[in-house]
């Protein structure tokens, strides 16, 4: 199984400078594996609801915030929001403050 992961990873990063984008499925994959996942939504939108065992830290505290909360430049981090948008934007936050294997969790609502 991890064989796979890592094809579908180096498969994914191939997009150029773009980094890998999942899915839930690949989430309980990644979460298996000690993946830490962020909730970048506002706090208000956290209250209201958040994937079990999420940690929220708002996209707009990203810079000011995260190096206290994720010390570990290499563990697995997996960000999410409600459209894609702002998950997106962390996600190139944290791979330019150096954290080396951040995905974007895209959610389906259908």
């Amino acid at each position: 199984m991890l064989k796979k992961i890592r094809k579908l990873m180096k498969k994914k990063n191939s997009r150029g400078m773009e980094q890998a984008d999942i899915t839930m499925e690949e989430l309980k994959n990644l979460e298996k594996k000690g993946a830490i996942l962020l909730d970048v939504r506002s706090p208000q939108e956290y209250k209201e609801g958040h994937l079990n065992g999420a940690i929220s830290l708002p996209e707009y505290e990203i810079k000011e915030n995260v190096e206290t909360i994720l010390k570990n430049k290499k563990e697995i981090i997996i960000v999410y929001c409600s459209s894609g948008s702002r998950s997106k934007k962390a996600q190139k936050e944290l791979i330019e403050m150096g954290y080396e294997t951040v995905y974007n969790l895209l959610l389906v609502n259908k």
